[in-house]
């Protein structure tokens, strides 16, 4: 049995971007009418986000009336194409063909259909009739690390590659502007963006990639109402409460700490912060009770500010920023949040070259 598996390839497929700025004045000015309009703008302004993609821009169409049939329909449409990309350039990086991958692991909470991303691209890409499938929904942003801590227990147990895919299409789910467009569905609109990111494990420590060493969580159900994601007739419908980034606080340090302790280091030792990028509130509210100094959470901001709030791919796209740099960190953690309330967080170290 193999004791590491190793993240020994990324990729990222990415749909058209637009403009924050312009997505405001070309729709979400007139979608906002009346006496939201001003309250709305000052959200938009202050989302910390200046680009991000949409595989349906309401720039082009206005799914805000679709059905949630008729959502899912296009759901299956935009997700197989992005999906493949990002799964077909992180094999590519890890050097690894699609009929080795032992175990082929889907993230979503924004699209469902039976086939799904699974059962098509483990066909479209020639992966094996005996590939094992996991399908993760509804997990929301942090889905990705419990993923990632599936999948690392599958390559470390079988001695066989894995495959970790994310995908959300989030534009997918525009709400209509009525008496429920309250200020949640606002910060939801100004943040949240599509995109697709996967990340292939090997067995044994690799070389240049990054060891999952451990994976932990925490749910704080006294506060499961803060954020919620709701399947309606049009579309599904995201509850974001403000109070989120203060039960944050009550949890993040003490969950890092513990995280770390279990493998003789402190937050000292950390240079890579993976931090899933909600909002520029939580990462404040993160930087502050961890103590980090300015610039410990930059890669976060980075991608904040290119590709908005994008669901569970989003960490990872901070980690692909992350192993990309000049001089990439050693000791990487990541964290991301979601329903639950959840805080989920993994440690990762870069093995050598």
């Amino acid at each position: 049995m193999n004791e590491t598996a190793t993240i020994a390839g990324m990729g990222v497929g990415l749909p058209p971007s637009a403009v924050q700025d312009e997505l405001w004045e070309g729709f979400f000015a007139n979608h906002y009418a009346g006496g939201r309009r001003g309250l709305a703008r000052r959200i938009f302004e202050n989302a910390g986000v200046v680009t991000r993609q949409a595989a349906v821009s309401p720039l082009l169409e206005d799914v805000s009336a679709w059905s949630t049939e008729r959502r899912m329909q296009r759901y299956q449409v935009e997700a197989v194409p992005l999906g493949k990309e990002a799964v077909g350039r992180a094999l590519t990086d890890a050097g690894v063909s699609a009929d080795e991958v032992g175990l082929f692991a889907v993230c979503s909470c924004t699209g469902y259909a039976t086939p799904g991303l699974d059962i098509v691209l483990a066909r479209d890409m020639g992966m094996s009739a005996s590939v094992q499938r996991l399908f993760v929904g509804h997990m929301g942003c942090y889905a990705a690390i419990p993923g990632l801590g599936a999948v690392s227990d599958f390559v470390t147990s079988r001695g066989r590659p894995g495959v970790l895919l994310c995908t959300e299409l989030t534009s997918l789910h525009l709400q209509p502007a009525g008496a429920r467009a309250d200020i949640q569905q606002i910060v939801s609109h100004a943040l949240f963006s599509d995109a697709a990111a996967a990340v292939v494990l090997t067995p044994g420590a690799g070389h240049g990639g990054y060891a999952v060493r451990d994976v932990v969580a925490v749910t704080d159900s006294t506060t499961a109402g803060h954020m919620t994601w709701e399947v309606t007739d049009l579309g599904f419908r995201m509850g974001l409460s403000p109070l989120v980034p203060d039960v944050l606080a009550v949890h993040v340090r003490k969950l890092v700490e513990d995280l770390l302790a279990q493998h003789g280091l402190t937050v000292a030792d950390v240079d890579g912060w993976a931090v899933h990028p909600g909002g520029p509130r939580i990462l404040d509210v993160v930087q502050e009770h961890l103590r980090l100094p300015t610039g410990a959470l930059s890669a976060s901001r980075e991608v904040l500010s290119a590709y908005g709030n994008c669901s569970s791919p989003t960490v990872l796209l901070v980690l692909d920023e992350l192993r990309r740099r000049a001089r990439p960190p050693r000791n990487v953690v990541m964290l991301a949040f979601g329903p639950g309330l959840t805080l989920y967080g993994a440690l990762l170290q870069r093995t050598a070259t």
